[in-house]
């Protein structure tokens, strides 16, 4: 078992039951998936930006992406239907309780100028982050990168609402900025 998961059973769990009157453990949000996401336009031009893209996410996730596809032509973008325009992950169980941990308090702190996450949620409980370099990753060689790419990262949880959802977030240690900082 992953030290983040024991820490949401044994302290975030019966914390938020308290906090939010929950009288059933299955009640409490749980983080349910995350999904890692990298879009490739430029995938289009040049072939070889994919296959560093997919390196990439599995240095990053340890699990090996799927190649997203365009759905429909568009021209002006010089898009064809079926063209490789992205790679993403959905992390679940063991490899997503890691992936957290490492993203709390591994790569967040190494940003420079770090003053936390915005607290920005989807109406639903859910939160999606958008890091603008792979390099805030430990395991990630700065000499084998071809170029500096972001990502987003989306906690998908059971929560009902915003409140539940960021709760559970911030105990699981996602520093959100506080209110009023920039």
């Amino acid at each position: 078992m992953q030290r983040l998961q024991k820490i949401y059973r044994q302290d975030v769990r019966p914390a938020l039951m308290q906090e939010f009157g929950y009288s059933n453990i299955m009640e409490a949000p749980r983080l349910q998936k995350i999904a890692v996401n990298i879009g490739m336009g430029e995938a289009l031009e040049n072939a070889k930006a994919m296959d560093h893209a997919v390196r990439d996410i599995v240095t990053i996730t340890g699990q090996q992406p799927v190649i997203t596809r365009a759905r429909k032509s568009i021209a002006v973008f010089k898009l064809r239907e079926g063209s490789a325009v992205g790679a993403k992950v959905t992390l679940r169980g063991g490899r997503m309780w890691a992936f957290m941990d490492r993203l709390c308090n591994i790569a967040l702190p190494r940003q420079r100028d770090f003053r936390g996450v915005p607290d920005t949620l989807d109406g639903h409980g859910n939160f999606t982050l958008g890091l603008r370099e792979q390099l805030m990753f430990p395991e990630v060689d700065y000499d084998s990168i071809d170029k500096i790419r972001g990502m987003e990262v989306t906690f998908v949880t059971t929560a009902q609402t915003d409140e539940e959802g960021r709760r559970l977030l911030e105990l699981l240690g996602m520093p959100f900025r506080r209110r009023g900082q920039q």
